[in-house]
């Protein structure tokens, strides 16, 4: 059974009001109250109205705000260094330009049946960044078929303007210097949920290896999820307590580089004179460290600039945007957490 279309006149009913001061409340109209509106809205929500998508499409005003859609599956919400300082970087840029920031509701227990694409027709943005989400789900490709200008990180799309960080450059850069520094017994506690960005960092590791002509057991290779410290020590054991453990791990990332310094440090182990460790991401707290964290330093600043200014433009000139993929390299951060050994041929 078809589900009944909320109107504009169902809305007026329940509040008591003209149609016109509901449709105006909708559209912000600067004549009616702020604690109108927000009554107005309260009870359109409720009743699970949504604004028809050509009806919005024929809008000629701008709201000049400007819809993130960020969800973290770890829950690590905006304490995610990375993705923390990309959007810190979006949102001063966009400000800069006259644009506010609003972050689409994300949480997948939320209480009203709007999707992503009918809350940003909803909120009336005037374009979507979408950063660090399941990008199989189907009502994110819902957003990104829609007509709504978008711009994705650290993931491409046929036919969406992408920022992505150089993954592949930054983990050859990584093994590269590792295997100048004379490691030939090279581990990787690996990122394992299954995204562009896990796939980009172990073909290329991969690839490197094969470059430099070193050969790995697949033992050396171990899955765990990202920036989960309690995993990673979990991991780094079971490397250590190998046959012929790796003389050097690297780590998706400083967090779980972390747990990895602590699980060789309850081995009564030394970094880097008994074992190497090497993170990715380069957060702050990893170059405050004892040692300093062999890293791959992201330009998170620039990632979110461009971003801001692709989308705006985007924005701003929708036919006269190329639609592109903008590849943003890091910067290896040798730090003191490799050491340096005698090959062993």
């Amino acid at each position: 059974m078809a589900k009944r279309i909320v109107s504009l006149k169902d809305i007026s009913k329940a509040c008591g009001v003209s149609i016109a001061t509901v449709s105006k409340a909708l559209n912000d109209h600067s004549d009616i109250s702020k604690e109108t509106k927000e009554r107005i809205r309260e009870v359109a929500d409720k009743l699970g109205y949504h604004p028809n998508a050509a009806a919005q499409a024929l809008k000629t005003n701008r709201s000049n705000n400007i819809g993130v859609l960020f969800v973290d599956e770890a829950n690590s919400g905006l304490t995610h260094d990375y993705f923390s300082h990309v959007l810190d970087s979006f949102k001063k840029a966009a400000e800069k330009e006259g644009f506010d920031i609003t972050f689409i509701n994300g949480d997948r227990t939320r209480s009203n049946n709007m999707t992503y694409l009918s809350h940003a027709i909803y909120r009336g943005f005037d374009g979507v960044v979408i950063a660090c989400v399941e990008f199989s789900d189907p009502e994110v490709d819902e957003l990104i078929k829609s007509n709504i200008p978008v711009v994705t990180i650290d993931h491409s799309f046929y036919n969406r303007i992408a920022i992505v960080s150089d993954n592949i450059k930054g983990i050859r850069d990584l093994v590269t210097y590792i295997y100048e520094q004379g490691h030939r017994k090279i581990a990787y506690v690996y990122g394992m949920e299954n995204t562009a960005v896990t796939q980009s960092r172990l073909t290329s590791f991969y690839n490197t290896l094969q470059d430099l002509g070193v050969s790995i057991p697949d033992s050396y290779m171990v899955p765990s999820p990202y920036r989960n410290t309690d995993k990673a020590f979990d991991a780094t054991l079971k490397l250590l307590d190998l046959p012929d453990p790796p003389t050097v791990i690297l780590y998706s990332d400083d967090f779980a580089a972390f747990g990895g310094m602590n699980a060789i440090r309850s081995r009564g182990l030394r970094v880097p004179e008994d074992i190497s460790i090497a993170g990715y991401d380069g957060i702050e707290l990893a170059r405050r460290i004892s040692p300093r964290m062999t890293t791959v330093v992201q330009d998170t600043d620039r990632i979110g600039r461009t971003a801001a200014a692709k989308l705006i433009d985007l924005i701003n000139n929708p036919k006269g945007t190329l639609i592109e993929q903008i590849i943003i390299e890091g910067t290896l951060e040798k730090g003191e957490s490799v050491g340096k050994i005698p090959v062993e041929e």
